[in-house]
């Protein structure tokens, strides 16, 4: 099977890319903007027609868009999560090579959610935000080409290679930074925030299973359980060996602070994949205590509905939150 990977150099893109790798069906090539890529070609400003020559001269079975922006205005955005996937669609209904798109799509398209439910895929969208809305128009229009297409919703990816910007990435350099400085205590804001994180690796295999099925529209990719924030930052301090207090600036009422070390023995990881019930959707993981407010424009609560991936890519999540936290923390813990 002949394989053309859009974005293989990005955050999810990498770990496709290894996943169809180590499958020797598989002939892979990546075209990207890049200089390691096979190909190189901008997706926002390269023409349909341009990039349908390229498809006829391939040939490739499967075509895999991980390509994209997660920052920047509306503009970047636009152009480079809705733009470029209509140079996609627009090429792949030129080309005679009538290759299956598999298009990574994103839980920012659904926006805030209700607390304590489950989004499934026929929640009407209301995204918060200018990312979102880029991600939503780019899925409209790949289920509205009329081709041999799925779009993969994916939640909130985690692992390694998690952005430093991102807030767990925030949060595991704050917390080397006060390894590193021997502070006993870590002021953090936000902590309420509550999302359904996957792990990168799982979701690469989703778009391997993906590739090879027959799924059409929109497909969830998480893992079910909503986790909080302040439970994640006890389970990272625990990996991390951080002995130190979490002092949580805007906890809720009731709630008592204590060590990080004593809150991962307390919940551990069970708790943490059990825990529900909103909190309020800001995050500043630094001792500022300055409001940062988490970028997906969903809220204080996100949890999928993935029984859609179970039913038809045959897919689960395998690797737990720890894992992807350890993985996490290693790479932080390497900047000391």
């Amino acid at each position: 099977m002949r394989v053309l990977l859009l974005g293989a150099n990005g955050y999810l893109g990498r770990f496709v890319a290894d996943r169809l790798l180590a499958d020797p069906a598989v002939q892979l090539t990546a075209l990207g903007r890049g200089d390691d890529a096979d190909v190189r070609f901008d997706l926002a400003t390269g023409s349909p027609g341009a990039l349908t020559r390229f498809l006829d001269a391939v040939h490739p079975g499967v075509v895999i868009n991980c390509a994209g922006a997660t920052r920047g205005g509306a503009r970047e955005l636009t152009r480079h999560n809705t733009v470029a996937v209509a140079t996609v669609c627009e090429a792949l209904r030129r080309s005679g090579c009538g290759a299956r798109l598999v298009q990574l799509g994103c839980a920012a398209e659904y926006g805030p959610s209700q607390p304590g439910s489950s989004t499934a895929e026929d929640a009407v969208p209301r995204p918060g935000g200018p990312y979102g809305v880029s991600k939503l128009a780019a899925t409209e229009l790949v289920l509205g080409s009329g081709l041999d297409a799925v779009v993969l919703r994916v939640f909130s990816p985690v692992g390694p290679g998690t952005p430093a910007g991102s807030p767990l990435g925030r949060l595991a350099e704050a917390m080397r930074r006060a390894m590193q400085s021997g502070d006993g205590e870590l002021k953090l804001s936000g902590l309420g925030v509550q999302r359904d994180f996957v792990d990168v690796r799982d979701v690469a295999r989703a778009v391997h299973a993906a590739s090879l099925s027959a799924a059409q529209g929109a497909v969830n990719i998480g893992t079910g359980r909503a986790v909080r924030l302040r439970d994640a930052a006890a389970v990272l301090a625990r990996v991390a060996g951080y002995g130190g207090a979490l002092h949580e600036l805007d906890a809720p009422s009731g709630y008592v602070p204590g060590s990080a070390a004593a809150a991962a023995r307390n919940g551990g990881v069970g708790s943490v994949l059990s825990s529900v019930g909103p909190q309020r959707g800001e995050m500043s993981p630094d001792h500022l205590g300055t409001p940062y407010p988490y970028p997906d424009g969903c809220g204080s609560w996100q949890q999928a509905d993935v029984r859609t991936a179970r039913d038809r890519l045959g897919w689960r999540p395998r690797i737990n939150l720890e894992e992807s936290l350890a993985d996490i923390w290693m790479e932080a813990a390497c900047r000391i």
